[in-house]
Parts: C-alpha cells; structure tokens; sequence
C-alpha cells in the first residue's frame, strides 16, 4: 500500500499523448499534493519539455532504474508498454495506475472507478486498472441504480468521439473536413473508411463472436467493476465525428420497477452525476457542452413502455477526462486517502 506522506512523488508515463497531457493538467487542477514530478515518454519524445505549475519538466525515457524514489504512477502508454513496465514500477515499491486495456481483466489487480468500488483497492499488488472510457461513465450511472433497484440486463450504444483514439484520429477528422468542405479527396489513415460526416459501428477488431473487442470490454469491464456477473450487457459500439466527449444510449431493465423520477432522484443524489433533464425545454446532455467537465450528465431519463420495469437513458462524458485521466487521478487521490 501507498505510504502516508504530506506529499508524494508522482509519473506520468506517456505524457505526451492527449490523456497524458489531461493526467497533467489534471493533476495541477486538482492540486494533487505533489513533492517532484517525473514525465516519461518514447525515445522519440525525449528531450520536450512540459509544462505544469508555471514551470517546464523534461520529458525521460524509461529505464529499469527509472520508477526508484517513485510513489505513484499514471500510465497511458499503450498496453505493450505497460506489460513490460508496470512490473517493473510496481516491484521498486511503486502504486502504477495504468490506462491501458493490460491489466484490466486479471483478477489478481483491481479495476476501479471510485465512485463505485473504492474499496476494492485495498487489494491491489501495485498495480491499479482503469477502466475503458465508455465503461467508466457508464458505471457511474448503472450502480445508484442497481443499488436502488437491481439490474438484470443493459442494452448500451455508444456514440464515441475520435480523441478516444488519439491525436492522429482527431487529426484526420479535421483534415477529411476541410477536405471534404473544399471538394479535395479525402484520405483514410487511421480508420478503414471514412470518419467525417460519418459513423463507423467498428471500435477495435472484431471477435469470432460478430462482436468488437471495444463491445466485450463494456461487457466483461462492468461485470468487474460491479462485482456482479449476474447483470447480462450487451453492447454496440460506434465512432461518431465528434472530437471530444463519449455518448451513450442505455437501456436498463431492472428487478424492481423505478418511475422516470424515481430515477432523476436516485441520480440526482449520486457522486459523479449530473441530471440535466428537460427535454419540453430541449435540456439534455451534449457532447459540446460536457468537453472538459468531470461529471457524467444523464438526460432523456424515460420509462421504457415495451417492458414492466425498464429505462431508457442518454448519457455524456468525457472521455478524456472521466473517462481517462480523472479517473486515474481520483484513484491516486483515494490511495492518499486511505494510506
């Protein structure tokens, strides 16, 4: 376990990337009690600097002494990476919080969002999952409902943004628009066809089963997180042209029957949650407007009419943050809570 200190010495590994660069403003926005900050990213990145608090950090290469004298680490570096180096971190007395799809799924580490199960870092080995972005703000909403009135199945959609694929991704959305929007043609790089003024049901690579990898991780992620195998989910997951904030259309059948404003109350008094619900007043989550916030908004909160005990649900989030790097943030800041 973390050891109580005032303040601690804190890693981000792949800072360079887009949820690296949000774990640092996050960390700087939430006045994480920081004694040194240590950046790492690839060789290709070493020698840039970063800025946090008013002053510039160099960027490191990892190396098998690297993680020495350090109390937290957030990863976001890629699944490869983090099966190769989180190890490392974690035997040289490190707490690595990592990003990537690695550890997620093992049962011997913890894959936690805070607001649901906390209490599960108390057995971590020194390694901490984060759960996918789409899974994450999904939870968030699913357990004061399941707590108030059981789930037995979640139909889940999502309409997810291209910064969840990363820099490139948000890159090429813009280039084909500009494109597009001046009659030039369009090049595909990062996805297989193309994204703006588009929608691609297509989130990673697809499994025997018809279904994506992106769809089974909602599935098997909540399940984890919920600490329920019981709750049956099924999931189709879709690239919108959206540059920041995942949405998602949730429809929750539960074991005992929840009024739409039974619903809006049990949300409204949950942590994390943001009811924004008025739809005669066109109020409901948007993805523009919920890009750099940390709550998850639920709207469009409605009884589902072909089922006794159903209801129908949009919510937004951002995937940068809740869905990434607050997220991981959060854990760091439980961890110190707890030490």
């Amino acid at each position: 376990m973390l050891k109580k200190k005032e303040k601690y010495v804190v890693a981000v590994v792949g800072a360079t990337g887009a949820v690296g660069n949000e774990m640092i403003d996050t960390l700087e926005q939430r006045k994480f009690p920081i004694e040194k900050l240590r950046l790492f990213a690839s060789e290709r990145s070493e020698g840039k600097t970063l800025e946090f608090e008013g002053s510039e950090f160099p960027v490191e290469t990892l190396k098998e002494d690297s993680f020495k004298g350090i109390d937290i680490a957030l990863f976001s570096a890629g699944a490869e990476r983090s099966k190769i180096w989180a190890p490392v971190a974690a035997k040289s007395g490190c707490v690595v919080v990592d990003n990537s799809s690695q550890w997620r799924m093992n049962p011997e580490v913890p894959l936690v969002v805070p607001e649901v199960n906390a209490l599960d870092l108390k057995w971590h080995k020194g390694i901490i999952a984060n759960p996918n972005c789409s899974t994450i703000q999904m939870v968030v909403v699913l357990k004061p409902i399941h707590d108030a009135a059981r789930i037995r199945r979640v139909v889940v959609t999502t309409f997810q943004s291209v910064s969840g694929t990363g820099k490139k991704a948000m890159d090429e959305l813009l280039q084909q628009t500009t494109d597009l929007l001046n009659f030039r043609e369009i090049k595909c790089n990062v996805y297989p066809h193309q994204i703006a003024f588009n929608c691609l049901p297509h989130i990673d690579k697809f499994l025997d089963n018809g279904y994506t990898k992106e769809e089974m991780k909602m599935v098997n992620e909540t399940k984890k997180i919920m600490g329920d195998n019981s709750i049956g989910v099924t999931a189709t997951t879709v690239r919108v042209p959206v540059f920041r904030c995942h949405s998602e259309s949730l429809n929750i059948e539960t074991e005992k029957k929840l009024t739409s404003n039974e619903a809006r109350a049990v949300l409204s008094a949950a942590q994390g949650v943001v009811v924004y619900d008025a739809p005669e007043k066109n109020v409901y989550p948007l993805a523009i407007e919920c890009a750099g916030k940390d709550e998850t908004y639920v709207g469009r909160i409605r009884e589902d009419e072909s089922i006794e005990k159903g209801l129908n649900m949009w919510i937004v989030s951002d995937n940068l943050r809740k869905g990434a790097a607050l997220n991981a943030v959060q854990i760091a800041e439980k961890l110190v809570e707890m030490a």
